[in-house]
This record gives structure tokens, sequence and C-alpha cells, in this order.
């Protein structure tokens, strides 16, 4: 009986070290590799809760920091530093704006989608600034065909 119990844990111990939360990786770019000039790539990150991106400092003179207005009620606003890799764990389901607060009228942002999109009409109603009202709106055309298409 108690052979049956320890093997039942270090069963479940097997079963929990396989069920960590993912980390995904997303570069700040002075250039991506569609040609395009200060980006988040990849610029649409779907997570499932508790999942953590990293948003690396490839280039110089970028940050990652939330966007006020585009964040699922009760989640918390993150700020990086100039320069510096960012690691944000995501908590709470919803749709989360990214932006390079040095670049973000030239359209350097991102949406980050955790689990469902629950506040998604809120997220799109947020008033964008320069080319950053152009590249969420791909970013949301982007989303809105792949739901489409998993359906």
């Amino acid at each position: 009986m108690r052979k049956i119990a320890m093997l039942a844990a270090a069963a479940a111990l097997v079963l929990a070290a396989g069920a960590r939360a993912a980390e995904v990786e997303v570069k700040l770019l002075n250039k991506g590799s569609d040609g395009s000039v200060m980006v988040f790539e990849p610029a649409l990150v779907k997570i499932a809760p508790g999942d953590t991106v990293k948003f690396v400092s490839t280039d110089k003179g970028h940050n990652a920091e939330s966007i006020k207005g585009m964040l699922p009620e009760g989640a918390a606003p993150f700020v990086g530093k100039n320069n510096e890799d960012t690691a944000v764990k995501f908590d709470q389901e919803g749709v989360y704006g990214v932006k390079c607060l040095p670049h973000y009228g030239m359209g350097m942002v991102a949406l980050v989608v955790v689990g469902k999109p629950g506040n998604l009409d809120q997220a799109k109603a947020v008033p964008q600034v320069g080319k950053a009202k152009q590249t969420f709106a791909k970013l949301f055309e982007t989303l809105e065909a792949s739901k489409t298409a998993s359906k």
C-alpha cells in the first residue's frame, strides 16, 4: 500500500512538472523580418493564463509597457525599463495592449491575448496615436481572422 502511495505521489510530480507554464519570447527590433521598422516580433501572441512573455531588448532604445485601458479588469499594468528585458507573467484572461514608449507613435505596439479575449471591444475602443492606430487595426484584424479560422 505504501509503494502505491509513493508511486502515485511520484506520478503527480511528473504530471505537475509537465503542466508548467510556458514562456514566449518577443523581440524588440529596429527592423523586423518583413522590413518593417520599430516592431515587436511577433506582434501578436496568444498564450494561456499563467504563461510568461519575455520582451527581449534585442536592439537598444526600446521598452515594453502596458497601454492604459487595454488590460482586462483587475490586471496589473507593467512598465519595463529602456534597454532591458522584461518578463511579464499573465494570469488574467483577456487582451493586453503593449507599447514601446519611445516608438509608440511610430507603431511599435503588440497584442498579448491570454485565453479568451473577453475585453476585446474595450481594447479596440482605446484611442491610439500616430501609426499605432494602423498597427493595432491590423493586429485586431489578424486576431479576428484567427478566431474565425479556428471555428
